[in-house]
């Protein structure tokens, strides 16, 4: 079995993958560009997915299975990978973590202005006056109620609130208090006094939340994105914010990254932004080795695959 690894890793990694897997041939690169001279002879690569194009597919004319080490598929040429019967598997799950702990921190920051205390303690100004408010016994609506939805909705459940989850299949889920189809979204956000979006960027979900879907979002709502950028348009986001249809957006993902420096986002007073960090985490290549590990035994004994098999059609 030939593998062609595209991802960085450290030296310690590579030599537990080779210590591990005796009976398979590694080859690691730093790039798709690099590994271009063994693509042909890959039964495997593992690759962040963004570098991958069908020119590589086609290079590649032994490959039976690409491992991707993120959890997006929004760049993977799956028409190509679906026509050779190519399988993917990504590493659905690695993010749970530290997004659920993004989604929490940033509410905290918000609801007990932490904005404000650190511009007054570098005006050195002592100011007890400042309002803020508690994020226990709110209600959150997550929608995209997956790995990390789930994770999120426990952790919410220590600060007592109620849990809505909003997904295709509406599926009960047992972090969740109540569960929605995506049909019925405007009941789940009727509800709450925050919104997070976690979903993927797919064909169904391009810009996906509507002015009517803020229309109907209590006018004290936040609205948090650290899914994907493209659901929701900017203009109808802002356009919700100014006409006090929600009281503030949390948004770590965007349409176009890096966020040009004249987009009007950057200014907003209602608008707290992050450089799309959610995901990252120190532990991140490790908890996708592990992924890929767990699938290669399974695979190298009966050839199937048995975690986050991804379906072409869907893209996730």
């Amino acid at each position: 079995m030939y593998i062609v690894s595209t991802t960085i890793l450290t030296e310690e990694m590579r030599e537990r993958l080779k210590a591990n897997f005796p009976s398979a041939t590694f080859v690691f690169y730093e790039n798709i560009e690099q590994a271009e001279v063994d693509l042909p002879k890959a039964d495997i690569i593992v690759t962040y997915g963004e570098d991958l194009i069908a020119f590589h597919i086609e290079q590649a004319e032994q490959l039976k299975w690409i491992m991707v080490i993120s959890a997006g598929m929004d760049e993977m040429p799956f028409r190509h990978i679906k026509a050779r019967g190519i399988k993917v598997t990504n590493a659905k799950g690695i993010h749970k973590i530290q997004m659920a702990e993004y989604a929490i921190s940033m509410l905290l920051h918000v609801y007990r202005q932490n904005e404000t205390f650190r511009r007054n303690q570098l005006a050195q100004k002592w100011d007890q006056t400042v309002p803020f408010k508690e994020i226990s016994n709110r209600t959150m609506t997550i929608v995209g109620s997956g790995v990390i939805g789930e994770e999120l909705a426990r952790i919410a459940k220590a600060f007592r609130m109620k849990t809505i989850g909003v997904s295709r299949s509406g599926e009960e889920k047992a972090q969740f208090d109540e569960v929605y189809t995506t049909d019925h979204l405007e009941l789940a956000l009727k509800q709450a006094d925050f919104v997070v979006s976690i979903l993927p960027s797919t064909a169904d979900t391009l810009y996906f939340y509507k002015q009517d879907h803020f229309k109907a979002m209590k006018p004290n709502a936040i609205f948090l994105n650290m899914g994907r950028g493209d659901a929701v348009q900017s203009e109808t986001l802002i356009m919700a914010l100014d006409q006090e249809q929600i009281a503030h957006a949390i948004l770590d993902v965007f349409e176009q990254e890096p966020l040009p420096s004249d987009h009007p986002l950057w200014e907003h007073p209602k608008v707290t932004m992050t450089p799309h960090v959610s995901g990252k985490s120190p532990n991140y290549i490790p908890r996708a080795i592990d992924i890929f590990e767990q699938n290669l035994r399974s695979y190298l004994n009966n050839r199937e695959l048995c975690i986050n098999v991804i379906d072409p059609d869907r893209g996730y």
